[in-house]
Formats: C-alpha cells, sequence, structure tokens
C-alpha cells in the first residue's frame, strides 16, 4: 500500500526504516467511487492526498455555474484545495474522481508533528511546494500567451497518457476552449 509514496519520497529525500514507519503510522488511505467527491466547495479541509491510483480534477464553479477546470491529479500527485488546507478556510474548489481511486492522506496537525520529528519531511514538501509553485505560474503565463495549440501541447507533456483516462470535455475545459476547437486541433496536429 505504501510503496508508491515510499518511492515518490525516496525521489526527494532519504529515510530510515523508523521514518517509514513513523510516517506510515500518520497515513489515513482513503478509497474513492468514480464521480465520487473528496472535496466540495464550503467544506473545510484538514487534508492533504497523495494519489496511489487513480484520476481525480479539481475545478470551480463560477457564479453562472460554469465549471473551470484547473488540475487533473494523477499517480504520484498530491492534491486537496491548498488554500483552504494551508489558510485553514473553507474550501474554493471541488475534487472529484474520474476514476476509481485510493489515496493517502495526511491530517494537517500531523503534518506539523511529521515536520517536528523528521524534519527531512520539510525539504520534500518544500521542494513539492515550490514545484507546485512553478507549475502554477508556468500555467498563468500559458493561458495568457500561448495558442490553443501550445497550450494543448504543453497539457500532453505535463499529462502524458492521460488523455485515453479523461473526457475530452474536460480536457478541452482545462484548455480553455470549446470541445469542438479541440477535435479541430487534434485533427490538425494529426495531419501535419
Amino acid at each position: 500500500m505504501f510503496d508508491s509514496i515510499d518511492e515518490h519520497i525516496a525521489e526527494h529525500i532519504s529515510l530510515t526504516d523508523k521514518d517509514l514507519e513513523v510516517f506510515h503510522s500518520l497515513l489515513v488511505p482513503k478509497r474513492m467511487r468514480k464521480r465520487q467527491y473528496l472535496i466540495q466547495e464550503g467544506d473545510y479541509v484538514n487534508y492533504q492526498y497523495f494519489v496511489s491510483k487513480g484520476c481525480l480534477r479539481t475545478f470551480e464553479v463560477d457564479s453562472g455555474g460554469n465549471e473551470h477546470t484547473v488540475q487533473f491529479a494523477i499517480e504520484n500527485w498530491w492534491v486537496s484545495d491548498f488554500g483552504a488546507f494551508f489558510k485553514e478556510r473553507k474550501a474554493r474548489f471541488n475534487i472529484d474522481c474520474l476514476e476509481h481511486s485510493e489515496l493517502l492522506g495526511i491530517h494537517r496537525d500531523d503534518l506539523e508533528l511529521l515536520y517536528q520529528k523528521i524534519p527531512g519531511f520539510e525539504r520534500f514538501f518544500r521542494i513539492k511546494l515550490s514545484g507546485a509553485y512553478v507549475a502554477l505560474q508556468d500555467r498563468i503565463l500559458s493561458a495568457m500567451e500561448k495558442t490553443s495549440t501550445e497550450r494543448y501541447l504543453d497539457f500532453q507533456k505535463r499529462y502524458p497518457n492521460i488523455e485515453q483516462r479523461v473526457p475530452n470535455y474536460l480536457i478541452a475545459n482545462y484548455l480553455g476552449i470549446k470541445p469542438e476547437s479541440l477535435s479541430r486541433l487534434r485533427r490538425k496536429l494529426a495531419q501535419s
């Protein structure tokens, strides 16, 4: 159950068997069904989750009822409404499962405990957070500066092999284009 998260962490920091034992004791396994919500707007968010298996989507619903997909989370990604998690406020985003998913959650208080007991985890989560921040900046600049074709190609690099797992209308939503535009774009790329 912990193999994928242990490998994920080992990419960034070294831990002893005892460290891993402490870490595992703080994790809460969670199995989610397809179409089930992990977090809904207005929830209080006390956990962040590692995706062991599955695919989830983070999205916002605007005042007109339109959904705006912010990110997808697949295996070896961390997911939560991080603004709500870190600022201890109600969730702004919804997170739903696009597939049956297996997650490992860690409570905010347990994360603080982990930082105290095993300082290497502060480094690990700093690395993850700084990477996420850079990715967010890249996404913002991409939306402002790049064509839909360039955004789609960036999407394919960021989420390799996800197109078979996510409905086309959600990919189009993530890219900020209409599903018909995505179909035309794909045809054009296939011809070139």
